[in-house]
């Protein structure tokens, strides 16, 4: 096998690792609160934002930085829960995509009045693992370590907790669980925590590979939006697994033609494939 070949398949490991990460919150709260979070990827643009200032601006530890922006994007997601989501809940789909959008942009709009549109770096270069001919990114590798422990810990919570019991009830059967005493808002307003902080633990881990700029969502919003279809709205297995072959169809396709290209590719087969399977290749 090619080695370049063989190194980009490696990284298209590391990176479908950070995308099943998000794409577990996003289908998180898809599958509890029935809202697709349209604006979710800008979660992750403000959790950057946050790394960058707090860590290359004010000197704050990274790993401190981190955990303040994992907390600061848990708020956020509670804030614009209670804020936007709660009381639309029992409105049309197409309202509750749109107020979503609306906050895409709107949170795009204040990150670029708030710090312009330059490209800001946390300045800190990890060196390379070199593994025979292969050179491993060691920020891609601590990523998916950090992805994958993310992921397991969710869902050791979900399955070996009260509340994670809640949670899974409610997404299976939301009417009979508010006839068993289960307070639906007070799990819905959780669920946006966990879903927040997981973009935030996905923020403490792009930071590392790639500049933060106000426009950064619409790099990955997209693509995450194509893994939770692809996955199966909710369906959060699913969501993990196309997220490691939407990783293999970027690294893959960047590799033979062009990342851009790469995109397009993905983009094209994830158009094809909603007219085979539209219920989601991994959805059951």
């Amino acid at each position: 096998m090619d080695i370049f070949l063989l190194e980009a398949m490696i990284n298209g490991v590391l990176l479908g690792g950070v995308l099943a990460l998000l794409a577990l919150g996003l289908n998180l709260i898809f599958g509890v609160i029935d809202v697709v979070w349209i604006c979710y990827a800008e979660l992750v643009m403000c959790g950057m934002y946050a790394i960058y200032w707090l860590s290359a601006y004010y000197g704050w530890p990274y790993p401190l930085a981190c955990l303040a922006a994992i907390g600061g994007v848990a708020a956020l997601g509670m804030a614009m829960h209670r804020l936007v989501i709660e009381p639309i809940l029992g409105s049309a789909p197409i309202n509750q995509l749109l107020a979503t959008g609306g906050m895409l942009f709107f949170l795009q709009s204040f990150a670029t009045l708030l710090f312009g549109t330059d490209f800001r770096n946390v300045g800190i270069r990890l060196p390379a693992i070199e593994v025979g001919e292969i050179f491993i990114s060691t920020s891609r590798l601590f990523a998916f370590v950090a992805a994958i422990v993310g992921a397991l810990a969710v869902y050791f919570f979900l399955s070996r907790t009260y509340i994670g019991t809640a949670i899974r009830a409610i997404s299976q059967d939301r009417e009979i669980m508010g006839l068993m005493g289960v307070d639906e808002r007070r799990i819905y307003l959780l669920t946006s925590a966990i879903g927040g902080a997981l973009a935030g633990l996905g923020s403490c881990l792009l930071v590392l590979q790639y500049d933060v700029h106000p426009f950064l969502g619409l790099t990955f919003g997209p693509i995450l939006f194509m893994i939770c279809v692809l996955g199966g709205l909710g369906n959060m297995l699913g969501g993990v697994l196309a997220a490691f072959v939407m990783g293999q169809i970027i690294a893959i396709g960047g590799y033979f033609f062009s990342i851009e290209l790469a995109d397009v590719i993905a983009f094209v087969l994830f158009i094809v494939l909603i007219f085979i399977r539209p219920q989601g290749i991994f959805s059951r």
